[in-house]
């Protein structure tokens, strides 16, 4: 036992110094290019894995021997195998307003995650029984939003002629998350306890054109933020069953699962530096106007819940459908308040194919083939329209068999869609994952001498 918890601690010490490199990285400059992340706490990364996410993200009804899912911590429960999940991702944007046109690329590292059933079923298998209960636990490290902007507006003001102001944002917000399930017979019920943290920083620079030697007036603003946060889930799985030769009920390899999961609101602190300077370079004057480090103050984060369906054959295929809704009206930040987000709502659906799971001889047979759609409303809102994002998914699941007849899977998951207002400004996106899977059933056996 102590060989595998040694295992845990060394694998998530891993995962924090990566993540803590790349989180010095963003601070020096903007990820992507996005007006939109102005708002509120920034534009949202997904926090589905790449398989799931070739069938549009779905997760409330989604739980998979070898593949985790956080969203839905009660899925934690049905793992057979202890599942490694690394992903990185490559997205490129196309911005388009008023004629016009420009295109982003970007990319980052987007999850790491571990996660491993408490109760081996290779033991179940050597006693020749098979437990009503389940175990799982899971721990996961990714972003949650990004801010990454680099704007320059014009505008004509009364007495002061032109007026240009050169807008910058960059950070984010990062969750570190522990999930725990348990299942008996077919319910499963899961909880994940987490902490958010990320620094925000805003730059806005004002500089009057049509004024003759005027100073130019810089107003930036840091803000961290911090606090813990809580998640549950609940997913039932019904098993159809068929009558065998011998007249016995058994089951058929089908099944149908429902799914949920949700928060309430939870808090958060912030700790904001404020400071504003002007300055001329034809005087060579630098001249503090505003300094106020460390002022604390509180924020909320909404409630949201998700409900979904999915029915699947085992060894074939799946198809699901799920709901989602998210109370962004009652978001607050005291240290940057924003009254125009909304509530909002997200629809999405999506398949998965085996063609055979068991072909010996032809691979892309034994592959997972995954497609999707998405819809919903994004909670900011630009000149009164709240901003919509909608597209499609396509997905890869390449099976890899290691030793010992042990299986892992590289999987590739591509989105294609648009978000924003498509008369004002739209964001024209596809968006690659790359996930790896690396399964161990040997975490939590017993071995026994005779």
């Amino acid at each position: 036992m102590s060989s595998v918890w040694s295992r845990i601690v060394g694998t998530v010490a891993l995962c924090c110094c990566a993540w803590a490199v790349l989180a010095q990285n963003a601070s020096i400059s903007p990820k992507i290019n996005s007006p939109y992340s102005r708002y509120g706490l920034g534009n949202f990364v997904n926090q589905y894995y790449a398989g799931p996410g070739g069938m549009a993200g779905l997760s409330a009804a989604f739980h998979d021997p070898y593949h985790l899912n956080t969203l839905n911590p009660a899925s934690l429960a049905n793992l057979q195998a202890t599942a490694f999940e690394v992903g990185l991702d490559a997205q490129y944007t196309g911005l388009k307003s008023e004629g016009a046109s420009e295109g982003i690329w970007s990319g980052n590292l987007s999850y790491l995650a571990l996660g491993f059933p408490l109760i081996n079923p290779i033991n179940e298998a050597l006693d020749r029984k098979r437990s009503d209960f389940g175990l799982g636990m899971a721990f996961a490290l990714q972003p949650y939003t990004i801010v990454g902007y680099n704007i320059e507006a014009i505008s004509e003001q009364e007495g002061l002629g032109l007026t240009t102001n050169y807008l910058k944002g960059t950070g984010g917000t990062n969750r570190l998350l522990w999930s725990n399930a348990l299942r008996y017979k077919g319910l499963s019920g899961g909880f994940t306890f987490g902490y958010l943290f990320g620094q925000l920083t805003n730059s806005r620079v004002v500089e009057f054109d049509s004024v003759e030697l005027a100073y130019a007036t810089e107003f930036l603003d840091e803000v961290s933020l911090n606090g813990f946060f809580w998640e549950a889930g609940l997913q039932y799985t019904h098993n159809f069953k068929k009558v065998n030769a011998s007249g016995e009920r058994e089951s058929s390899g089908r099944r149908l699962i429902a799914g949920l999961y949700g928060n309430s609101t939870d808090n958060f602190n912030t700790n904001t530096s404020r400071f504003a300077e002007r300055y001329s370079f034809d005087f060579n004057i630098q001249d503090t106007i505003l300094n106020e480090p460390e002022v604390k103050q509180k924020g909320t984060l909404p409630s949201a819940l998700t409900l979904g369906l999915m029915y699947e054959d085992i060894n074939d295929f799946r198809i699901g459908v799920e709901y989602g809704i998210e109370n962004w009206s009652g978001y607050v930040n005291e240290a940057k308040p924003d009254s125009s987000l909304s509530d909002t709502w997200r629809f999405r659906a999506g398949m998965e194919w085996i063609p055979d799971f068991q072909s010996y001889n032809n691979y892309f047979e034994r592959m997972r083939y995954r497609f999707g759609f998405f819809y919903g409303l994004d909670p900011r809102s630009f000149e009164g329209e709240q901003l919509k994002e909608y597209g499609v998914s396509v997905g890869l699941g390449f099976p890899i068999i290691m030793s010992r007849q042990r299986i892992s899977f590289i999987n590739l998951g591509l989105e294609a869609g648009q978000f924003g207002i498509s008369d004002t400004l739209r964001e024209t996106f596809v968006k690659m994952t790359l996930g790896f899977t690396l399964n161990d059933n040997t975490w939590f056996f017993k071995r026994k001498f005779n």
